[in-house]
């Protein structure tokens, strides 16, 4: 929700700041296949020129949601808009500027990758048939098939697949790419490729959706993530700030170490020594107050910053409710 302001409004009233400009958004998506729910009252925001990374459990409703992105499946209910654009009726308009790897790639198997790569460039709206020959042997290069660019597709490995899917995504600029677990089958060099070539898609400016089930990938690839479980998003917001919200401890560096346990316990902060400094428990107390706390203590603080959970703790507290725990009944969203 935008919040406007009267200009007449006296001095001193300071405006929030704009939301940021969204590529793709969802309200109340929900997805019935006869009486199964694959999605279930998703909101989900990608902002633009973020790389958002989708996680979730083998039937979360990742592909689901991102196929009704796409246009490619009717919502039950719900809205979608993708680039500005309300989906399906306006993927005319909008999928020209969406590059798009989902469920994996399907190819002609007795064409050679450069053939079935031309072929789908000549189905581009952006690209003249006098492009085509470069622009396929661009897209060629950056995934690293040049080498095996004459052979048939039916010869490919799993991971060659996904690179020629790959490199169908980027023949041209995109505004928006999709990639739904682009490093299946991938060696690890092949995983180092892709996320390079996501990083370079970040500097660009272009907005990145992932989908993975490979939590580490997320966490090294992504700024942003979004957590669904059984057809719901549990969680969503800035990968920084969904890490250093799921751990209460804030971590101070200082000389003083002794002295500030000292001082923090004196102020019924819990609070134990670790290198370089001490760990305060945050259950119980603010981080301004901890640093208040320490400040009036004479001690000498040099640096104050919240711990940070590992994104696969996260994941595990997010989706804990599956086997008994408490996990979250509603969306835990951070925003900055």
């Amino acid at each position: 929700m935008t919040t406007s302001f009267d200009t007449d409004q006296g001095a001193g009233v300071t405006a929030p700041a704009p939301a940021p400009a969204l590529a793709a958004r969802t309200r109340g998506l929900r997805k019935l296949y006869r009486s199964t729910v694959a999605v279930d009252q998703v909101d989900l925001d990608v902002p633009e020129g973020a790389v958002l990374g989708m996680l979730g459990p083998n039937g979360s409703g990742k592909t689901t949601t991102i196929r009704m992105l796409l246009g490619l499946v009717r919502p039950t209910e719900g809205e979608v808009e993708l680039l500005g654009r309300p989906m399906p009726e306006g993927a005319q308009r909008a999928l020209p500027d969406v590059g798009a790897l989902v469920e994996g790639p399907g190819f002609h198997p007795f064409l050679s990758g450069r053939e079935n790569l031309r072929r789908l460039a000549s189905a581009e709206p952006h690209l003249s048939s006098s492009d085509i020959p470069t622009a396929v042997e661009a897209a060629l290069e950056r995934v690293g098939l040049t080498g095996a660019a004459n052979r048939r597709y039916r010869a490919y490995s799993l991971g060659m697949k996904q690179r020629l899917g790959l490199a169908g995504a980027l023949l041209v600029p995109r505004r928006m790419v999709v990639l739904d677990e682009p490093t299946n089958g991938l060696d690890p060099a092949g995983t180092r490729e892709i996320r390079k070539i996501i990083a370079e898609l970040h500097a660009d400016g272009v907005t990145v959706l992932v989908s993975s089930h490979l939590l580490a990938e997320v966490e090294a690839t992504c700024t942003h993530v979004a957590v669904l479980h059984d057809g719901t998003v549990v969680a969503q917001g800035e990968l920084d700030e969904l890490l250093e919200s799921g751990s209460p401890g804030l971590l101070v560096s200082t000389p003083d170490g002794d002295k500030a346990l000292e001082a923090l316990q004196a102020g019924r902060i819990p609070a134990k020594l670790i290198p370089d400094g001490v760990r305060a428990d945050l259950t119980t107390a603010t981080a301004p107050q901890v640093v208040e706390t320490l400040v009036r203590g004479g001690v000498a603080v040099h640096e104050v910053r919240r711990e940070r959970t590992g994104l696969e703790d996260l994941f595990a507290r997010l989706t804990q409710h599956e086997d008994g725990g408490e996990g979250l009944s509603e969306v835990d969203e951070v925003t900055a």
